[in-house]
């Protein structure tokens, strides 16, 4: 459970979604039993909706884990031409890769190891400006360091998409923080003040999975 809502909501919400296919279910069970952050359900139902909307040619992911979303991801509409995701751990990297070789999609996904923050700043001078979609899933206490970069790298129709924003109902109420939790906290609070900037942005907090929100640049 989320911790956002409740837990019959989420029951029968991912019921009416039904069942992946047979080895993405796999990557969903490795995840469960090896305690292993992947999207939720909803959420990968979410971004394969979003996909199918916008028809985004190139996406940026942050937090590659196993490789679940990105495979979701390039899986959901024939639009889809490239996906570079990031993830610093190595031993998650080499899972990623033999999780996308799986599904033959080496050519249209690219991984690359290495820390969030330092990677992004290298892309935004690589591909300013390129990328129709940006999947934000990495550390929850950064989104506010990566979002100047992030703007760079989208082009002027794009989103971005922030997983866990409500982080375990902890960033709406501090009735909920753990101490050990409240830098994380403050920082995605600081976050979701960026993208709530009305002049600059149109942002939609959603609560569903852990929360999601989606942004783009006010034309």
């Amino acid at each position: 459970m989320s911790g956002i809502t409740y837990e019959y909501m989420e029951e029968y919400l991912r019921g009416l979604i039904g069942e992946t296919n047979s080895v993405l279910k796999e990557l969903e069970e490795y995840a469960q039993e090896n305690r292993v952050p992947i999207a939720q359900k909803e959420t990968a139902n979410f971004l394969e909706f979003m996909i199918n909307l916008k028809k985004p040619k190139k996406i940026l992911e942050l937090g590659t884990a196993i490789g679940y979303s990105s495979i979701i991801m390039a899986l959901s509409s024939q639009s889809v031409e490239k996906i570079i995701t990031i993830e610093r751990d190595e031993n998650m990297v080499n899972i990623a890769r033999e999780n996308i070789k799986r599904f033959n999609l080496e050519d249209k996904i690219e991984v690359i190891e290495g820390d969030c923050i330092e990677v992004v700043k290298n892309l935004a001078k690589e591909y300013p400006g390129e990328f129709d979609m940006i999947f934000m899933d990495a550390g929850k206490g950064h989104y506010n360091h990566l979002l100047p970069d992030c703007l760079e790298l989208m082009t002027k129709e794009g989103l971005i998409i922030a997983d866990n924003v409500l982080f375990r109902g902890m960033v709406a109420s501090s009735e909920l923080v753990v101490r050990r939790k409240i830098t994380i906290i403050k920082r995605m609070r600081k976050y979701l003040e960026m993208v709530s900037d009305k002049e600059k942005f149109i942002t939609s907090v959603i609560p569903m999975g852990d929360g999601i929100a989606v942004t783009m640049r006010r034309n």
